[in-house]
């Protein structure tokens, strides 16, 4: 049973990685490019962008508390992780095969339903914070 919880944290990754990074500021680098990649090559990605600004602004229009900004921050990144861990995995599988395989179709659908989820989950956390208030401000409650 030890041996099953620990096994894996006596793995070297860099015994099996091309590279590693070797000092904050350059995995700081990395993450960087990985985020500008997802934005130029990622059309969802770009749409998410739009749509978090647009989020934010009318949170503070509305003048929302600090525990709802807490909130809606928590709930736009989940779904920005959720597409950027998509798009690994989507890369992964196309680096490991061009030939159609069921289990890619597998992996590539589980991933993109778990940003699915995430949008799905921010939609409604953001229309229960800001609908009222919204509602109030437009006159319409």
């Amino acid at each position: 049973m030890i041996d099953t919880l620990t096994g894996t944290s006596r793995i070297d990754p860099d015994a099996y990685s091309y590279r590693t990074s070797q000092n904050r500021a350059s995995s700081l680098g990395y993450a960087l490019a990985g985020w500008l990649y997802m934005l130029r090559r990622q059309k969802n990605t770009r749409i998410q962008a739009v749509a978090s600004v647009v989020v934010f602004a009318v949170a503070a229009w509305l003048n929302v508390s600090p525990i709802e900004w807490a909130i809606l921050i928590l709930a736009i990144t989940i779904v920005w992780m959720a597409e950027f861990i998509n798009a690994s995995v989507e890369a992964a599988i196309n680096l490991t095969t061009r030939e159609y395989h069921p289990m890619a179709k597998v992996a590539k659908d589980v991933a993109s339903a778990a940003v699915l989820l995430g949008v799905v989950a921010s939609v409604v956390i953001g229309v229960i914070i800001l609908a009222p208030p919204l509602l109030v401000r437009l006159g319409l409650l």
